[in-house]
């Protein structure tokens, strides 16, 4: 047996208010969103993130929910090329809306810094020589 893909599944509080903040950072959606779901490819390898309603999400862990304005759930890393791409990708999340949690900073051969998305959920850009 093996594991054909993976993709994440995370809460949103807002349909339209996620598919504007990902739309406007430049991910492209995958298919068609419906009143409980919608969908964004981030990476060339089409790593896909589900965005769920609450109810929807809940219902399916059959648990509560954290509270990622106050609590963390996870983070996801996005690659960059350059020092210089991550610093775009900073102004581009900070048009977008996204809260900066971590600023750029140098962490040992590489540079990043980290935000939420309009849900709370974190990410941050990655620039690593090599990667």
């Amino acid at each position: 047996m093996k594991t054909r893909l993976i993709w994440g599944n995370l809460v949103t509080h807002d349909i339209q208010k996620t598919i504007q903040f990902y739309t406007d950072l430049g991910f492209k959606q995958n298919g068609k969103e419906t009143d409980e779901l919608v969908s964004f490819i981030f990476a060339e390898n089409h790593f896909i993130i589900n965005f769920f309603t609450a109810k929807r999400f809940e219902n399916a862990m059959r648990g509560k929910l954290a509270n990622t304005k106050t609590e963390n759930e996870s983070i996801f890393s996005l690659s960059a090329d350059s020092r210089e791409e991550v610093d775009l990708w900073l102004e581009k999340v900070k048009k977008a809306g996204g809260t900066i949690f971590s600023e750029p900073e140098n962490f040992e051969k590489g540079y990043t810094f980290g935000f939420a998305d309009p849900d709370g959920h974190k990410f941050n850009f990655l620039y690593w020589p090599g990667m």
